[in-house]
């Protein structure tokens, strides 16, 4: 897109002056020399990104002499609400992790605190590398929409967000066999419930039961309604078929027992914290435990997707991001670049992350490459769904209060549609759709 054709000389000059000069003119970040890299991101440091972005670091100190990079570890929750703030003032960093969708990565876009990273996609082959579905959240228009014509961040690694990790052992304990349909999950919990086991470990203090609510709207959906939701390509019903199958079903999934009554205080981390403790059979959430799943649940265990559904939870992972306001885009234009590389990419699908460019024969774990199988072939079926807190700013908080409200029985599933209703369609009409 941004190749010079053959031509004459004076005209590839001015192409190229062009582009050096949209890319550094009037930019806080285009001094000659800058000394540190300052990034930031949420990964544990023994999750699969985690362990690879370690690595990139090594590698990126090595190929640049005298620049160091400073990196700080900060919490989802922490980046979520306060990056807004931090990115419009001097404490920017240079490159951060940062989520991605219209209410998150989109609406920093609009507000012009992310650096237009088109020209460089082009130059260094990133846009080669990830494919339409997995682009579609890095790209935004003027609206802050995904799916527009302006690269404002970078994934390196995929996600699903309806994996659903099941302890073998007391699987075989109470002789339940792994469900190939939803009918078939239900009657698989019925008998964990029978037994007095709660199936599911649910954090309903954050996103987990918010994504659980999403997934068994998309088992009735299409790809049309995920269109209208997520890109605004037609009008929601929140009482249609999708969205109130979701919230009748969560709300009787919870007055079933197969979700406990004190989930909604329940946080991600200590949902994931108790599955790997083995107090119960099976946790819904997303890929990016796998790998610390790998090295903290002591049993037996695997994982399956949602059964039944053709759409699920998921996309390319959270994105690389350049703050306006980076003292170093240059520099982090080449640590993107390093994260991309075929082993980069390599040791994070071997330590349970799905990598968006890797080599598949360079995938040896057996674990590891049965979880890039799963994402590989919900891609190649168009099957990513994106997540439900994406489509509007502050979304995500409303999400979480909806499922607390079905978790606590405080308020019926049509209230909750109704609440979650009115935000999204606020958004609608303040950007005139």
């Amino acid at each position: 897109m941004f190749r010079a054709k053959a031509g004459a000389a004076a005209g590839a000059l001015l192409v190229t002056t062009a582009l050096v000069l949209a890319a550094c003119g009037n930019d806080p970040g285009s001094e000659e020399s800058p000394s540190s890299l300052t990034l930031w991101h949420y990964e544990g440091p023994n999750s699969a990104m985690g362990i690879a972005w370690a690595e990139a670091i090594k590698q990126f100190e090595a190929s640049h002499p005298g620049v160091t990079v400073k990196f700080e570890e900060k919490g989802f929750e922490q980046i979520r609400q306060t990056a807004g703030q931090v990115l419009n003032s001097d404490e920017a960093p240079d490159i951060m992790e940062y989520n991605k969708g219209n209410a998150t990565a989109g609406l920093l876009a609009k507000q012009g605190l992310l650096t237009d990273l088109t020209a460089e996609a082009g130059k260094r082959g990133w846009t080669k590398l990830l494919g339409p579905s997995l682009a579609t959240t890095a790209r935004y228009d003027a609206e802050g929409i995904m799916g527009g014509d302006t690269w404002y961040g970078v994934p390196n690694y995929g996600e699903l967000g309806d994996l659903v990790y099941y302890n073998k052992e007391l699987f075989a304990e109470h002789n339940v066999q792994v469900p190939t349909t939803l009918a078939e999950f239900e009657a698989a919990m019925d008998v964990f419930v029978r037994a007095g086991v709660t199936p599911l470990s649910v954090g309903g203090a954050e996103y987990p039961a918010q994504q659980i609510l999403y997934t068994l709207a998309l088992s009735q959906a299409s790809r049309p309604f995920v269109d209208s939701f997520q890109l605004y390509k037609g009008k929601v019903d929140f009482h249609g078929p999708e969205l109130t199958f979701g919230a009748n079903r969560f709300a009787e999934w919870v007055r079933k027992g197969y979700i406990a009554k004190n989930s909604a205080g329940i946080k991600a981390e200590d949902m994931a914290v108790a599955w790997t403790q083995a107090k119960f059979p099976m946790v819904i959430s997303g890929s990016w435990w796998y790998g610390r799943f790998v090295t903290e649940a002591k049993f037996d265990w695997a994982a399956f997707l949602f059964p039944g559904n053709t759409l699920h939870p998921g996309s390319s992972g959270n994105l690389w991001v350049v703050p306006a306001k980076s003292k170093a885009k240059s520099l982090a234009y080449d640590f993107i670049d390093i994260t991309m590389k075929p082993e980069i990419q390599a040791l994070l699908g071997n330590n349970g992350g799905v990598p968006v460019a890797a080599d598949a024969s360079k995938i040896t774990d057996a674990r590891s490459k049965a979880l890039v199988d799963l994402f590989n072939g919900v891609v190649s079926a168009d099957g990513l769904g994106f997540y439900p807190d994406w489509p509007a700013p502050g979304y995500y908080d409303a999400l979480v209060a909806g499922g607390q409200d079905l978790i606590n029985g405080s308020k019926s599933p049509s209230s909750v549609l109704d609440d979650l209703a009115k935000p999204y369609n606020d958004n609608l009409a303040d950007i005139g759709k």
